[in-house]
């Protein structure tokens, strides 16, 4: 696994989560975006939508197939970025640099259900 920021915690299902405040930005790995390839649409959710832990909110598309993205934690969705979202392909420059929406949560401490970079590590390597 080429990148993985220990900073951030992880989702068992690609997804990475960075707290800023009360709100939790929300990106897909870099293990996640080789394995789609070329991203080339994304389905962003609705500001305003109240999403809970481990709930699909959103979509990626690639040349290759179709994923759910999944909230890292409960709460409301308050900032999608339409930059990612017009330009997708940013998703596969710097899958770190390009969150796709942020999530003001319920209980931060929902975050320590998520991995850090070791389990993360362990877990997508399989």
């Amino acid at each position: 696994m080429s990148l993985l920021p220990e900073h951030l915690k992880y989702a068992k299902t690609h997804e990475w989560a960075l707290l800023e405040g009360s709100a939790v930005k929300v990106g897909i790995t870099d293990f996640a975006q080789e394995q789609l390839g070329d991203v080339v649409f994304l389905e962003l959710p609705a500001l305003g939508r109240k999403v809970k832990q481990g709930e699909e909110c959103a979509t990626i598309e690639s040349v290759k197939s179709a994923s759910g993205l999944n909230s890292p934690v409960s709460g409301e969705i308050v900032a999608v970025n339409s930059e990612a979202a017009a330009s997708p392909e940013k998703i596969n420059e710097d899958p770190y640099g390009c969150w796709l929406f942020q999530v003001k949560a319920d209980d931060i401490a929902e975050l320590d259900n998520l991995l850090d970079a070791a389990a993360y590590r362990t877990e997508s390597e399989g």
